[in-house]
Protein backbone atom coordinates (compact mmCIF):
# COMPACT_ATOMS: atom_id res chain seq x y z
CA UNK A 1 0.00 0.00 0.00
CA UNK A 2 1.50 3.08 -1.11
CA UNK A 3 0.40 6.46 0.40
CA UNK A 4 1.07 10.00 -0.47
CA UNK A 5 2.99 10.57 3.12
CA UNK A 6 3.96 14.18 4.29
CA UNK A 7 7.74 14.72 5.05
CA UNK A 8 9.29 17.20 6.74
CA UNK A 9 12.30 18.07 9.05
CA UNK A 10 12.54 16.48 12.34
CA UNK A 11 11.75 19.13 15.10
CA UNK A 12 12.73 18.35 18.88
CA UNK A 13 9.12 17.59 19.47
CA UNK A 14 9.64 14.42 17.15
CA UNK A 15 12.60 12.80 19.03
CA UNK A 16 10.46 10.54 21.18
CA UNK A 17 8.41 9.28 18.19
CA UNK A 18 11.41 8.58 16.27
CA UNK A 19 12.91 6.51 18.94
CA UNK A 20 9.65 5.03 18.70
CA UNK A 21 9.51 3.84 14.95
CA UNK A 22 13.57 2.92 15.09
CA UNK A 23 13.00 0.21 18.54
CA UNK A 24 10.04 -0.83 16.25
CA UNK A 25 12.33 -1.04 13.03
CA UNK A 26 15.29 -2.29 14.21
CA UNK A 27 16.24 -5.74 15.98
CA UNK A 28 18.02 -4.21 18.50
CA UNK A 29 18.18 -0.70 20.25
CA UNK A 30 21.83 0.28 18.97
CA UNK A 31 20.32 1.23 15.93
CA UNK A 32 18.50 3.50 17.78
CA UNK A 33 20.77 4.48 20.07
CA UNK A 34 23.33 5.73 17.27
CA UNK A 35 20.46 8.22 15.92
CA UNK A 36 20.58 10.12 19.27
CA UNK A 37 24.27 10.05 19.70
CA UNK A 38 24.89 11.57 16.07
CA UNK A 39 21.52 14.03 17.47
CA UNK A 40 23.62 14.77 20.26
CA UNK A 41 27.42 15.54 18.13
CA UNK A 42 28.03 18.68 17.08
CA UNK A 43 30.56 17.61 14.67
CA UNK A 44 27.78 15.31 13.14
CA UNK A 45 24.20 16.64 13.37
CA UNK A 46 23.07 18.82 10.85
CA UNK A 47 19.82 20.63 11.53
CA UNK A 48 16.99 20.17 8.94
CA UNK A 49 18.51 16.90 7.63
CA UNK A 50 16.96 14.41 9.79
CA UNK A 51 13.46 14.15 7.72
CA UNK A 52 10.18 12.18 8.94
CA UNK A 53 7.77 10.54 7.02
CA UNK A 54 4.36 10.88 8.58
CA UNK A 55 0.48 10.43 7.63
CA UNK A 56 -2.22 12.39 7.25
CA UNK A 57 -3.39 12.62 11.17
CA UNK A 58 0.56 13.41 11.67
CA UNK A 59 1.46 10.42 13.16
CA UNK A 60 5.14 9.77 12.49
CA UNK A 61 6.09 6.27 10.55
CA UNK A 62 9.11 6.93 9.28
CA UNK A 63 12.55 8.69 9.57
CA UNK A 64 16.02 8.69 7.25
CA UNK A 65 19.20 11.32 8.57
CA UNK A 66 21.85 12.25 6.81
CA UNK A 67 25.17 13.38 9.04
CA UNK A 68 28.09 15.07 8.20
CA UNK A 69 31.09 12.47 6.98
CA UNK A 70 34.44 12.90 4.62
CA UNK A 71 35.37 11.13 1.39
CA UNK A 72 39.04 11.41 2.15
CA UNK A 73 38.91 15.37 2.93
CA UNK A 74 36.56 16.57 0.66
CA UNK A 75 33.00 17.01 2.87
CA UNK A 76 30.14 14.81 1.99
CA UNK A 77 27.54 13.33 3.84
CA UNK A 78 26.50 10.00 5.16
CA UNK A 79 22.45 8.41 4.77
CA UNK A 80 22.28 7.04 8.31
CA UNK A 81 19.68 4.67 9.87
CA UNK A 82 16.41 4.77 8.15
CA UNK A 83 13.69 3.84 9.71
CA UNK A 84 10.33 2.91 8.78
CA UNK A 85 7.37 1.81 11.82
CA UNK A 86 6.58 -1.83 10.90
CA UNK A 87 3.19 -1.59 10.04
CA UNK A 88 4.32 1.11 7.31
CA UNK A 89 7.13 -0.88 5.55
CA UNK A 90 6.70 -1.31 1.88
CA UNK A 91 4.07 1.37 1.97
CA UNK A 92 6.60 4.47 0.78
CA UNK A 93 7.21 5.87 3.66
CA UNK A 94 10.83 5.15 4.27
CA UNK A 95 11.59 6.57 0.67
CA UNK A 96 9.58 9.31 1.02
CA UNK A 97 11.93 10.27 3.73
CA UNK A 98 14.93 9.54 1.75
CA UNK A 99 13.93 11.45 -0.98
CA UNK A 100 12.88 14.46 1.55
CA UNK A 101 16.68 14.47 2.46
CA UNK A 102 18.46 14.12 -0.50
CA UNK A 103 16.30 16.90 -1.44
CA UNK A 104 16.84 18.88 1.43
CA UNK A 105 20.97 17.98 0.95
CA UNK A 106 21.29 18.66 -2.35
CA UNK A 107 19.57 22.17 -1.54
CA UNK A 108 21.52 23.15 1.06
CA UNK A 109 24.38 22.80 -1.54
CA UNK A 110 25.70 19.42 -0.15
CA UNK A 111 27.55 17.55 -2.73
CA UNK A 112 27.87 14.07 -2.09
CA UNK A 113 26.13 11.49 -0.27
CA UNK A 114 27.71 7.40 0.97
CA UNK A 115 25.23 4.58 2.47
CA UNK A 116 26.46 1.48 3.34
CA UNK A 117 23.03 -0.25 2.85
CA UNK A 118 20.55 -3.17 0.74
CA UNK A 119 21.97 -2.76 -2.81
CA UNK A 120 18.77 -3.77 -4.00
CA UNK A 121 17.21 -0.62 -2.13
CA UNK A 122 19.81 2.19 -2.63
CA UNK A 123 20.26 2.16 -6.26
CA UNK A 124 16.54 3.57 -6.70
CA UNK A 125 17.34 6.92 -5.60
CA UNK A 126 20.52 7.34 -7.72
CA UNK A 127 23.22 5.47 -5.66
CA UNK A 128 26.16 3.68 -7.54
CA UNK A 129 28.83 1.20 -6.18
CA UNK A 130 31.17 3.41 -4.20
CA UNK A 131 34.02 1.33 -5.50
CA UNK A 132 33.25 2.32 -9.23
CA UNK A 133 34.46 5.82 -8.13
CA UNK A 134 37.29 5.03 -5.82
CA UNK A 135 35.73 5.26 -2.25
CA UNK A 136 36.45 2.63 0.02
CA UNK A 137 35.99 2.38 3.70
CA UNK A 138 38.97 0.90 5.95
CA UNK A 139 36.34 -2.34 7.45
CA UNK A 140 35.14 -5.72 5.57
CA UNK A 141 32.15 -4.93 3.55
CA UNK A 142 30.62 -6.31 0.56
CA UNK A 143 31.85 -4.09 -2.36
CA UNK A 144 28.15 -3.89 -3.50
CA UNK A 145 26.96 -2.72 0.03
CA UNK A 146 28.61 0.69 -0.28
CA UNK A 147 27.47 3.25 -2.73
CA UNK A 148 27.70 7.01 -3.11
CA UNK A 149 25.59 9.47 -4.73
CA UNK A 150 26.26 12.80 -6.86
CA UNK A 151 23.74 15.39 -5.69
CA UNK A 152 25.93 18.01 -8.06
CA UNK A 153 26.31 16.10 -12.03
CA UNK A 154 28.84 19.67 -12.03
CA UNK A 155 30.87 17.50 -9.14
CA UNK A 156 31.63 14.25 -9.49
CA UNK A 157 32.23 12.02 -6.42
CA UNK A 158 35.89 12.40 -5.23
CA UNK A 159 38.22 9.26 -4.93
CA UNK A 160 39.26 8.12 -0.96
CA UNK A 161 38.41 6.73 2.51
CA UNK A 162 35.32 7.61 3.86
CA UNK A 163 35.73 9.11 7.36
CA UNK A 164 32.16 8.56 9.45
CA UNK A 165 30.76 10.85 12.21
CA UNK A 166 32.47 9.52 15.80
CA UNK A 167 28.76 8.20 16.94
CA UNK A 168 28.82 5.61 14.10
CA UNK A 169 31.99 3.73 16.19
CA UNK A 170 33.62 3.10 12.24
Amino acid sequence: MTKNWITRAETSADIPAVRAVELAAFPTAQEADIVDALRADAAAWIEGLSLVATDEHGRLVGHALLTRSHIGDVPALCLGPVAVHPRWQRSGAGSAAVRAALRAAGDRGERHVVVLGHPAYYPRFGFTRASAHGIRVTFEVPDEALMALSLDAGHPLPAGTVRYAAPFGI
